[in-house]
Parts: C-alpha cells; sequence; structure tokens
C-alpha cells in the first residue's frame, strides 16, 4: 500500500556499539551487508550504517513507482533525488529516495525489491 511506512535507517559514529545497544534495548537482529546490516524487528525492516553520528533515524514510505513519487514530490514544492544504489542492494533492499517536504522536513521514499 502506497504511504505506508516501509523501511526505516538508523545512521550511527561507533556502528559495533549502536548494534549492541539496539539488540539489547529491543532484541533485534542484525545481518551483516556491505557498509552496514540488515535489521530484523517484528514488523518493518530496517538498516543501520557507520559513520554517520548524531543522525536522525530515517523513515521512508512505500510508493508504487519510486521516479513518479519523486516527480510529484517535486511538483508540490519539495525535493527528492533517488540514491544511488548497487543492482544487488536494488534486488534485496529496493530503491530509496531522500526527499523534503514544502517546508523542509525530511522523509524518505521506498519502492520495494520486486
Amino acid at each position: 500500500m502506497t504511504g505506508e511506512l516501509s523501511f526505516f535507517e538508523l545512521g550511527t559514529g561507533d556502528y559495533d556499539r549502536a548494534r549492541a545497544f539496539y539488540s539489547e534495548l529491543f532484541g533485534w537482529k542484525f545481518d551483516e551487508t556491505d557498509g552496514g546490516a540488515k535489521i530484523t524487528t517484528p514488523t518493518v525492516p530496517g538498516g543501520i550504517h557507520p559513520n554517520d553520528a548524531g543522525a536522525s533515524p530515517y523513515v521512508f514510505f512505500a510508493v508504487d513507482d519510486l521516479d513518479a513519487a519523486i516527480a510529484r514530490v517535486n511538483e508540490l514544492g519539495g525535493s527528492g533525488e533517488a540514491m544511488d544504489e548497487t543492482p544487488d542492494a536494488v534486488a534485496e533492499f529496493g530503491r530509496f529516495a531522500l526527499c523534503q517536504d514544502d517546508q523542509g522536513s525530511t522523509f524518505g521514499l521506498h519502492q520495494r525489491p520486486s
């Protein structure tokens, strides 16, 4: 369904410490990937990446067509751009875009893998 929360991403400065913290806090499981880890939760999948100390969590909302959704964000006065992803990452996680609404609030769009 379009618009539902579909993915979250956590940035961290100390990757190992953050994994230990969230594992202990929520019982999340982490599967290593190139440049981070996939987070398994009971509901919404997520990811964690290093070298982003103090980052706010990124939330991504589901869309059926990422390119059309980015165009619509821009038409409505916001801004959005697809993130560069490797073919393997797209196959496993889907496509992502970071956007800002027309007032500067950040959010993400996520087209699930086919």
